[in-house]
């Protein structure tokens, strides 16, 4: 089998979907039948939404998707678009999709998800219920601050974490709540002997 690396081959035109769409396209480009062609195109619409599923809720996120394949065919694919999709002529690059960025995360060892689920908590009106997830979402704090360190750490830092991702909102009393204690099991010593029958 020839690998080629990428330096070798030809230059994407939109990298933020890769080589293998790029190579989707340039396939459904090489078939005959416009009908099949039309469906392949379907499929690479599919796939290369399923790239950011984060922003199917985006206005026109489906017309930004077609205009993209048409701008990676080099404006050569002839189907029946289902939307007036950009022309060559008009030398302007459709809208990029943008990625999921990390660098507003503040916390990279909570994830994207604690914050929003902290803000959820917040929105909640039912004290008791407010009070049992904010309990569930500082343990899962734990939990993903003890693998990001091993060294051990007590509730005090978790609490100060999300008393400053809610703006001083939650404020957890370490004499009230405990948190669940995470503990790495401990790997058995190999002594590399077999015993004996």
């Amino acid at each position: 089998m020839d690998l080629k690396y990428n330096t070798e081959q030809k230059r994407l035109i939109l990298p933020e979907y890769g080589r293998n769409i790029q190579n989707m396209v340039d396939h459904c480009l090489s078939i005959k039948d416009k009908d099949e062609r039309t469906s392949c195109a379907y499929t690479i619409i599919a796939t290369m939404g399923n790239l950011f599923p984060h922003l199917r809720d985006i206005n026109d996120f489906k017309h930004i998707l077609w205009d993209h394949l048409a701008v990676m065919s080099d404006f050569k694919l002839d189907i029946d678009y289902p939307y007036e999709v950009v022309k060559q002529e008009t030398n302007t690059k459709p809208d990029t999709i943008p990625y999921s960025s990390f660098r507003q995360i503040k916390y990279l060892h909570y994830g994207k998800t604690i914050p929003i689920l902290i803000n959820k908590a917040l929105q909640i009106e039912d004290e008791e219920e407010k009070k049992q997830l904010i309990y569930m979402i500082a343990n899962h704090m734990k939990r993903c601050y003890s693998a990001f360190n091993k060294e051990g750490m007590d509730d005090r830092k978790i609490f100060d974490d999300i008393r400053e991702m809610s703006n001083g909102a939650i404020k957890l009393d370490e004499s009230e709540i405990k948190l669940i204690e995470y503990k790495e099991p401990v790997a058995k010593p190999t002594t590399g002997k077999k015993k004996k029958k």
